[in-house]
C-alpha cells in the first residue's frame, strides 16, 4: 500500500490530512517537523512528502536543501503545503508543486495520486 509522509506542525492539519488519506486507500506517516520528517523518511521510503513550509525546529526549506543532499532520499517527490508563502515563489525556489492553505481536498488527493497511484487500488 502507498505510504505518504505528512511533515507539518500543526497538529489539527496533519491529522485532518492523514484521516482524508487512510480514507482514500493509503498509509500515512506524519512528522511535526522537517528534522522528524527524515528521521521518519529513514526508515521507510515514504511515495510522497506533503511538506509544511514554516515549521519550527527544521522547516520545509532546509527539509528540501537536506533530502536532495542525501542519495536515498533525493528522488522521493515533495508537494509542499503553505498558508504563508506564495505558490509560485515555493515552485521557484524548490521546484515542487505548491498547495495554498487551506487545501482543497481534491488537490491533495490529485497530487498524492500523480506520486504514488490511487491508494489500496495500487497495492
Amino acid at each position: 500500500m502507498p505510504c505518504v509522509l505528512i511533515v507539518e506542525d500543526d497538529e489539527d492539519i496533519r491529522d485532518f490530512m492523514d484521516v482524508l488519506l487512510r480514507a482514500n486507500g493509503y498509509e500515512t506517516m506524519t512528522a511535526a517537523n522537517g528534522a522528524i520528517g527524515l528521521e521518519v523518511m529513514g526508515h521507510r521510503r515514504p511515495c510522497v512528502v506533503l511538506l509544511d513550509i514554516q515549521m519550527p525546529v527544521m522547516d520545509g526549506w532546509t527539509f528540501r536543501e537536506r533530502q536532495l543532499a542525501s542519495p536515498n532520499l533525493a528522488d522521493v517527490p515533495v508537494v509542499a503545503v503553505s498558508a504563508i508563502f506564495d505558490p509560485k515563489e515555493v515552485r521557484d525556489r524548490l521546484a515542487i508543486p505548491c498547495l495554498s492553505k487551506p487545501v482543497n481536498l481534491d488537490d491533495v488527493l490529485a497530487q498524492v495520486s500523480t506520486a504514488c497511484g490511487s491508494g489500496a487500488a495500487e497495492a
